[in-house]
């Protein structure tokens, strides 16, 4: 029975591997064929992103970026440069936020809803399509179900990663050596 078991795992942990694996080639790849559907229109994936996460009817008002990074799932330095490159070429704007006027808000402008909703958009979706050839909706369902599942538990990987880290930085500053 032990021996069944510990087959059992090295078949889970070997299979874990070749997911995490495929995920890995999945995202290059998404990086890599999904900047070349919108190039034409001068963005990245990143940039794409971002325009996705600005285009929600609730970030209408804008996001402040610590929002936009946590939504994104990237860091605030990551974030950060992208972020100039859109204001450069007029994508997006960073506005004093109304509310808090110690506060900034980013939101697209104009010219940045032309370019995601006229121009990126019909070629995300056809994108979209030719990504997601011989999916049914069930299949679409239930990628969509286990992908969230495992962003949960990665998520709670990363929060507990980061009260470790915090611990650690505070042990470094109460440590006189």
């Amino acid at each position: 029975m032990a021996n069944q078991s510990h087959s059992l795992e090295s078949a889970r942990i070997e299979l874990a591997n070749r997911l995490f694996f495929k995920l890995y080639q999945c995202a290059n790849l998404l990086h890599k064929t999904g900047t070349k559907a919108v190039e034409s229109e001068g963005l990245t994936t990143q940039q794409w992103a971002i325009l996705g996460a600005l285009s929600r009817p609730e970030a209408s008002a804008g996001m402040n970026m610590g929002d936009l990074a946590r939504y994104l799932m990237v860091s605030r330095q990551n974030l950060s440069g992208v972020l100039g490159r859109m204001e450069r070429d007029g994508r997006i704007a960073v506005v004093q936020d109304q509310r808090d006027r110690r506060s900034r808000l980013i939101r697209i402008t104009e010219e940045g809803w032309v370019v995601w909703r006229d121009q990126a958009k019909p070629k995300i979706n056809a994108y979209y399509e030719a990504a997601l050839e011989g999916f049914s909706f069930s299949d679409l369902t239930h990628t969509s179900h286990y992908l969230l599942k495992l962003l949960d538990n990665m998520e709670r990987l990363d929060r507990g990663s980061e009260a470790v880290d915090q611990e650690g930085e505070a042990d470094r500053e109460t440590d006189p050596a």
